[in-house]
């Protein structure tokens, strides 16, 4: 009797435990956001785990190849996508909790390619890799970058490069500075900087976003967000 009186309840008014649950969607792109096993990890999980812990609200969390990961921010109620390039074109299309990271974009190339660009004009002769749906994808047509070539996540763009079948691809600089010391690139020049957020569907309540926003302006403030990069290998600019 007790639970057909709950699922009444839950009928007749909204249900708080599921109104409040969060779906986040995110890919894998190490060390910010990834699987180990049956385990999400990165620098980026890390912050959400830790700001949804600190307001006390339940969350799902699942890595998929980005386009369906932005998509499903885009379509579905409760649902947020990280780390997220907050850019004029995305504004309007999001509610947004950030910075989890401010950070610039470069071209990079495999060392000994023989690939070289002084400026983004330059570039434009090469073919670039990128994945589908990633705001760099935006960033380099709109910038007149037509020689594209795109995949369906960062690790299949990468490998295309360390096999010679792309010129250069966009990478984060601060991961470039941990992926050179493991693998044979280089930097050729900047592409974008832009702060990286988390990105949540339109409908989505605003108490609890600047509940999720108080959180992690608290974390960065008391340099826990600082540490989380450093145990990843990454040094955050002051």
């Amino acid at each position: 009797m007790m639970k057909r009186l709950l699922l009444l309840a839950c009928l007749a008014l909204p249900c708080a435990a599921h109104a409040q649950t969060v779906a986040f969607t995110t890919e894998d792109y190490a060390p910010f956001n990834y699987r180990e096993g049956k385990e999400i990890k990165g620098a980026t999980v890390e912050q959400v785990e830790k700001v949804m812990a600190a307001i006390g609200v339940d969350y799902t969390l699942e890595v998929m190849p980005w386009a369906r990961a932005y998509g499903l921010a885009r379509t579905a109620p409760m649902t947020c996508v990280f780390a997220t390039a907050h850019n004029s074109a995305r504004d309007p299309l999001f509610k947004w909790i950030e910075p989890l990271l401010i950070d610039r974009n470069i071209l990079i190339t495999r060392k000994g390619s023989g690939v070289t660009a002084a400026n983004l004009d330059e570039a434009k002769k090469y073919t670039i890799g990128t994945q589908r749906e990633d705001y760099t994808e935006t960033i380099l047509k709109d910038k007149g970058f037509t020689k594209l070539d795109v995949a369906s996540d960062f690790n299949a763009t990468l490998r295309k490069l360390l096999n010679g079948r792309i010129d250069m691809m966009p990478i984060s600089e601060l991961y470039f500075d941990k992926l050179k010391a493991d693998q044979p690139v280089e930097m050729v020049t900047v592409l974008s900087a832009q702060p990286m957020g988390i990105a949540c569907e339109k409908s989505f309540p605003d108490d609890l976003r600047a509940k999720m926003q108080a959180a992690l302006d608290k974390l960065i403030a008391d340099g826990d967000q600082k540490q989380i990069y450093l145990k990843y290998g990454m040094n955050l600019a002051d």
